[in-house]
């Protein structure tokens, strides 16, 4: 009998690791090729790991809630033949030059207040970090000794990840406010000058304890439910939100769809909502307004190359996650409502993989899918906006002719867009929001799909 060495998978092109919350499989249980063997977690998404061989389970290298690298061995099972075999190895991104570059160009490290970062240098590449009592990453370690970290300050980094792991926002904003930050052992004079061009601070949050009695329940939050709240205090701190609101006269969109979806279910076997048709003008008006679709690091602004659309979706155990549409502005109306049906359908089964959820650019929430006529989203860092819609409601308006006014009975609804006052003005972003409520009204009934 052969030993089969089973590597955690490539997850996806900014996903280095990964959480063990489940084993499907225990040591000496027969496994058939493509029967899953665990269940693993990452920061956006959880996902399978099947077995690619017939065999018996030897092994398990890992333990439930124990931290794995890309490429790590995770099982080992025992197959027919007489040599030990492996996957093909996937290396975790272990060098710097496998790294993203940091500089004010960089898009995919956007942690708001970062600043700059410099060179390595031959003093600080050939620091040893030990692993103590808390886990560092690979990513994290190579961020560390680029910087010059040492070992003592990489301990002090408070993390937000699992068991108060250091995550790559954390180390990334510690390196932001590393200058500037006032330190434990030497005060800041109270006269020292102010230094300009010094990255924001956020607060850390305090801690809120409240009085239970003998009839409360105590809920404790599951992971995803964690990591919404720590991103969502994160981007409240970062983030001076500004709201905006328009009301849109949808009339023409709502019966042109009324007029459409049937055929379209027909041909192509799925239906056509709503979601596609605003996503389609918010694209329309980035196109128009592309300093909305941008990010902000310290005090440069990035303008995104690509318009990739994240779009909120509720999950049946009431968290939310938010995939992501990538090139949306290159896509057909057809191809926006594939990929919209697509995204929704693997969100409810638990079926998105992480690269699904990476690289956004502006998100968008639809609301209204819960009667709600408005609301003020909180930014999907590090985005700089979000844009809401209400549920469509039969209303009587004013109606403009040629023969004067009148009243009339519409379907009429209200957008709402939070935008990083930072960066995005009450111009900017109300201007913006009509460009897509016109976009809105002015469908042209006669459109072919």
């Amino acid at each position: 009998m052969a030993l089969y060495k089973l590597l955690l998978p490539k997850m996806g092109e900014s996903v280095s690791e990964a959480t063990i919350t489940k084993w499907l499989k225990q040591p000496g249980d027969l496994i058939e090729e493509d029967d899953t063997l665990l269940e693993i977690a990452t920061d956006k998404v959880d996902s399978e790991v099947p077995s690619p061989v017939r065999g018996i389970l030897k092994e398990q290298l890992y333990t439930a809630d124990q931290i794995v690298q890309v490429g790590d061995v995770v099982a080992i099972i025992e197959i027919e033949g007489d040599a030990e075999t492996s996957e093909p190895t996937v290396q975790p991104q272990e060098s710097l030059a496998d790294q993203p570059t940091f500089s004010s160009e960089t898009t995919n490290l956007e942690i708001p207040g970062m600043a700059q970062l410099s060179s390595p240098t031959e003093e600080t590449t050939n620091i040893h970090y030990e692993q103590g009592v808390r886990f560092y990453s690979p990513l994290v370690k190579n961020i560390a000794r680029h910087e010059g970290l040492s070992q003592e300050e990489l301990d002090r980094i408070q993390g937000t990840g699992a068991e108060g792991r250091v995550t790559k926002e954390d180390i990334l904003l510690y390196v932001a406010n590393r200058g500037t930050q006032q330190n434990t052992d030497h005060a800041k004079p109270a006269n020292a000058p102010l230094i300009k061009n010094e990255p924001a601070q956020v607060t850390p949050t305090p801690t809120v304890h409240t009085v239970v009695n003998g009839s409360d329940e105590i809920i404790e939050m599951d992971r995803m439910r964690r990591l919404i709240s720590d991103h969502m205090v994160k981007s409240v701190q970062v983030s001076p939100h500004v709201c905006s609101f328009v009301e849109a006269d949808v009339t023409n969109l709502v019966l042109w769809r009324n007029k459409v979806k049937d055929a379209y279910k027909k041909r192509e076997g799925e239906n056509i909502t709503f979601t596609p048709l605003f996503i389609e003008a918010i694209t329309k008006a980035l196109k128009d307004f592309p300093l909305v679709n941008i990010s902000i690091d310290g005090y440069n602004i990035i303008k995104k190359k690509n318009i990739n659309i994240g779009m909120a979706a509720a999950l049946p155990n009431g968290n939310l996650i938010v995939p992501v549409i990538k090139n949306a502005d290159q896509l057909s109306l057809v191809g926006l409502s594939k990929s919209v049906n697509d995204l929704a359908q693997r969100s409810r089964a638990n079926k998105l993989k992480p690269d699904d959820t990476q690289d956004g650019t502006f998100t968008f929430t639809n609301i209204g899918a819960f009667g709600n006529i408005m609301g003020t989203p909180i930014i999907n860092q590090p985005q700089a906006a979000i844009l809401a819609v209400g549920t469509i409601t039969k209303k009587p308006a004013v109606i403009e002719t040629e023969y004067g006014d009148m009243i009339g009975i519409r379907h009429m609804m209200y957008l709402s867009l939070s935008y990083d006052h930072r960066a995005i003005d009450g111009a900017l972003g109300g201007t913006f929001l009509k460009r897509v409520a016109d976009y809105l009204e002015n469908w042209d009934s006669n459109r072919e799909i």
